[in-house]
């Protein structure tokens, strides 16, 4: 079955065969999805990216529930590299799911020599890519630069409602004040990694309370906060926006601290 869904999934994204004879410059933008989320979450951000010149999409990873990795690496210019990651099971615990990218990171290291990569999660994404920043620091694996999170529920969804329809462990993990997120906030995060936190007060899933819930985890020092007010940008709009994408842009790369 897994066989059978990465050949499929090839196809659609017509990713060339890997090599890794060509030199990765610069730091490597990893995009990680959230609950539910699929290759399209960020890819027609990173299509905007590419046709910005911002960079191009140079891997994907594929992790299946069983942990495997497979990697899918398209030859040409490495100057601002994107790396999308998908996980099969994108309905796991923030545990599981964690463990899940620092498994496909760090083969990145091992494998494409990358030392150094910028995060950037949307929803459960970005509390997963806030996990790994925080769990994962040795040596075997990625050294985080800059972290981006996007509607990122850091208190849980607040709806009722939303629980009666989603009964997975992801859903356990993101109702407020369950454990995960209770241990979650008790974590140390690393004090030399900026973050930039993006909400909108449109958000029917991440409210803006929750996204702004961050600084319960990341001291305000090293955080940047944005709550765009409209109402009419809601939770799977967040990452097709181009407010959103230039906010993202300015942080990474236009800053000076790449």
């Amino acid at each position: 079955m897994v066989f059978l869904f990465v050949i499929a999934f090839l196809v659609i994204v017509n990713i060339p065969n890997k090599t890794k004879s060509e030199d990765n410059s610069g730091i490597p933008t990893v995009f990680v999805h959230g609950y539910k989320g699929t290759a399209n979450s960020f890819g027609t951000m990173l299509e905007r990216f590419t046709e910005n010149g911002w960079g191009k999409k140079k891997l994907m990873y594929y992790v299946s529930s069983n942990g495997k990795v497979h990697d899918y690496y398209s030859k040409g210019d490495t100057s601002n590299p994107f790396i999308q990651i998908i996980l099969q099971n994108n309905r796991a615990s923030f545990a599981d799911s964690t463990e899940w990218l620092a498994t496909a990171l760090r083969h990145l290291k091992k494998n494409y020599g990358v030392d150094t990569v910028n995060l950037v999660g949307h929803s459960m994404g970005g509390i997963i890519s806030t996990k790994y920043t925080i769990e994962y620091n040795d040596s075997a694996y990625p050294n985080v630069n800059k972290l981006i999170v996007i509607g990122s529920p850091f208190d849980g969804i607040y709806s009722e409602e939303y629980f009666q329809v989603h009964h997975d462990p992801a859903a356990t993990d993101l109702k407020p004040k369950s454990l995960a997120l209770r241990l979650f906030k008790e974590s140390r995060f690393p004090n030399h990694i900026s973050v930039l936190s993006i909400g909108s007060t449109g958000d029917a899933i991440a409210f803006p309370d929750s996204v702004n819930a961050v600084n319960k985890v990341i001291p305000a020092r090293q955080l940047k906060k944005i709550m765009i007010e409209n109402e009419g940008l809601g939770h799977s709009t967040l990452h097709e926006s181009v407010d959103v994408d230039s906010m993202i842009h300015s942080f990474l790369w236009q800053d000076g601290t790449q």
